[in-house]
């Protein structure tokens, strides 16, 4: 039997592979085939506190910076950055970004489940899908299959750095000591600055725990070129110790006697006329500096006694790279989140290696601390998570703290890219299949020239690509198809989709739901078909489709606003439809609390909603937020707020479009457009 290879002999072909998979990546950048990111919302945070939107209307200004949050894969996200958008705005960042922290998961034992607290009781949700599919292909082989992941990430980090730029590493030591070989072989290791040790959280402390307790975490900071670095000096806190050595005083405050002989031997020599001594080792600096030290008295020179400098307490202890004074989350700082981080940290990291200004970016946002404070700093920011409620939680700590502008975007051609990479050549050999898997038949040849078509009963069945992201003209071709589809009349049209667009739900409402269906395909499928031949997922019937969620809203009620140049526009939730929790990760008892919540009251499964009262059909503008955990308006933690008036300009010209968009307690987003 063949010894198993170690991991220091399988790290060879970690780097080859990472580097092809890079090499990749940017001659497909080069060629056009690009990622592109979808601006989900455009957020100006404006909670909810007395039911009257004062906010500004204003539009964005053209070549400004506007912050990013993104939900997706950061190797996706991280592809669009690279590549650039014009149509949101985004220059191509290689070169752009000054600082990146990040602080991937690096514990293939935890649980990543997320806590969701209803009015009934709490439940837990398992990953999302594609946080399943991310985790486990993480895990699936150990450490060598995160170390195969983490490579072409920080590969793709280094290309988006600018040549002053930093990046800071949080790591662990189930896996620290590897992945500082990778980040040797990506950045050089003549660029590597230091190893942070912070003492964060403490970890077993009970008697079988037969070793050292646990208690830190390690930083690796490398800079892209040593040279032309952004710095600034850090201070820690003063010991007691050390402020018991300034027991002087004088105008200018408290100040110790510091030595002025040459450490290392061979300093000035020289009078300075008080019949002094001469330190043993010479004078530490020039002449002309201690006749100006002494003029400034900073320098106290006396008969037979060697002379000493005035040192003035400052800030603090110039930083060393042991943290041991920042290891608990301060005040009502506190989110909740598993693996947050004081600010006070990342304030120390975003100080040290950026300026005013600067842009800061973090792959892994988790609580979102990192854009936080960069915000508070005055830096420019973006950060993205493959969790959904990893960016749920984000999106409301930003408006919480009243942030600038920033958009919300998310990787628009997650599938596309999936299906590039799969053994499927052609969408109608996909389409073929999932009809297949939804249990619709295929129409024989010649009859049907298109292979995305089937049927089920007297039921018309249309499979979207991949490639594409339906939306209302789907729909209308569809109803158009079930008219006279192969000369004869459907009695529905089931339409399958992978991505959806924020006008279906408004097309659908339209719709005679008796005679249109819209489906999900599951987003794992194509991971599912790289693992599973579909014959087998036929008949092992993992496979399951979905309804579409939608939202709905009660009539808009439009009023003469506080002046002439104003009015009054009220908005309030009617009904919100979810899909069935069987196509939710829950187990059976967390499955029946929500099929409770969603016969009593479905609109309590709402996490968050907000309104975009002068929709422009392109780009969701969101003006207006309430969430749960708000409570400066109706002290209730569980529920979002169900009716709000907004003063907004008053509308010259033509019909105005009210667009409401929510998002659920497990990331499911919807939109409504009313016209008034």
């Amino acid at each position: 039997m063949a010894q198993q290879k170690s991991l220091i002999e399988l790290l060879p072909e970690v780097v080859k592979n990472g580097k092809r998979e890079v090499e990749k990546i940017l001659s497909r950048l080069e060629s056009g085939n690009r990622m592109t990111l979808q601006t989900n919302e455009y957020v100006l945070p404006s909670k909810d506190q007395s039911g009257i939107f004062r906010g500004q209307m204003k539009q964005t200004d053209g070549g400004e910076w506007l912050n990013r949050l993104c939900y997706g894969d950061n190797l996706f996200v991280m592809q669009a950055l690279l590549a650039g958008d014009e149509a949101t705005g985004l220059p191509s960042l290689r070169g752009g970004i000054d600082l990146i922290y990040i602080d991937p998961p690096f514990d293939s034992k935890a649980d990543y489940r997320t806590k969701i607290t209803l009015p009934g009781g709490d439940i837990e949700q398992k990953p999302t899908v594609l946080e399943q599919f991310a985790y486990s292909d993480t895990w699936k082989d150990g450490t060598i299959s995160y170390l195969e992941m983490m490579y072409p990430r920080l590969a793709l980090m280094r290309e988006l750095l600018n040549e002053q730029g930093s990046i800071y590493v949080h790591i662990d030591w189930h896996i620290g000591h590897y992945v500082k070989i990778l980040l040797d072989d990506i950045f050089g290791k003549e660029n590597f600055t230091n190893e942070i040790v912070w003492q964060g959280a403490i970890g077993d402390t009970s008697n079988k725990n037969k070793k050292f307790i646990k208690s830190h975490d390690t930083i690796f900071f490398y800079r892209k070129n040593i040279g032309g670095v952004i710095w600034n000096d850090v201070f820690q806190e003063y010991g007691e110790t050390s402020l018991s050595l300034y027991k002087y005083t004088d105008s200018k405050g408290k100040y110790r006697l510091a030595p002025i002989d040459n450490p290392g031997g061979g300093g000035y020599v020289y009078d300075l006329g008080f019949g002094e001594k001469m330190p043993k080792n010479g004078y530490r600096m020039p002449i002309e500096t201690a006749q100006q030290w002494l003029k400034e008295g900073i320098l106290i020179a006396e008969k037979d006694k060697v002379p000493q400098r005035k040192q003035y307490i400052g800030e603090g202890v110039r930083c060393r790279d042991v943290w041991t004074d920042l290891n608990s989350l301060q005040g009502n700082e506190n989110i909740g989140y598993g693996t947050q981080k004081p600010e006070k940290f990342l304030e120390r990291i975003i100080k040290a290696s950026s300026n005013e200004n600067s842009l800061v970016a973090d792959f892994f946002g988790g609580s979102g601390t990192t854009a936080s404070v960069a915000e508070k700093l005055g830096r420019r920011w973006l950060t993205s998570d493959i969790g959904k409620p990893a960016c749920m939680v984000m999106r409301k700590r930003l408006i919480d703290n009243e942030v600038k502008p920033f958009l919300y975007h998310a990787i628009g051609d997650y599938q596309r890219e999936a299906f590039q990479s799969s053994e499927y050549k052609k969408i109608g050999d996909l389409s073929q299949v999932v009809l297949n898997l939804y249990g619709a038949k295929s129409f024989s040849q010649p009859e049907n020239t298109q292979s995305n078509i089937g049927y089920t009963g007297n039921n018309l069945v249309v499979v979207d690509s991949p490639n594409n992201i339906t939306n209302a003209a789907f729909v209308y071709r569809a109803l158009k198809n079930r008219e006279n589809y192969l000369g004869r009349e459907w009695n529905k049209v089931i339409l399958l989709g992978w991505n959806f667009s924020f006008d279906i739900s408004a097309a659908l409402q339209q719709a005679d739901k008796t005679k249109i269906e819209v489906i999900v395909i599951p987003p794992d499928l194509l991971d599912l078909l790289k693992k599973k031949n579909y014959r087998d997922l036929v008949e092992s019937g993992q496979v399951r489709f979905s309804s579409l969620q939608y939202l709905t809203i009660k009539p808009l009620i439009k009023e003469k606003g506080n002046s002439e140049a104003e009015e009054r526009i009220t908005v309030e939730l009617e009904n919100y439809v979810l899909l069935s929790p069987d196509t939710i990760p829950l187990d059976d008892k967390n499955k029946a609390a929500v099929q409770r919540v969603i016969n009593s009251n479905p609109l309590d499964l709402l996490e968050y909603w907000s309104i975009d009262p002068d929709y422009d059909g392109a780009t969701f503008r969101s003006l207006w937020q309430d969430y749960r955990e708000n409570t400066a308006n109706d002290s209730d933690n569980l529920r979002v707020v169900r009716r709000t008036t907004l003063n907004v300009p008053r509308k010259l010209y033509g019909n105005r479009k009210v667009c409401v968009k929510a998002v659920d307690v497990f990331g499911f987003e919807s939109m409504v457009v009313e016209e008034i």
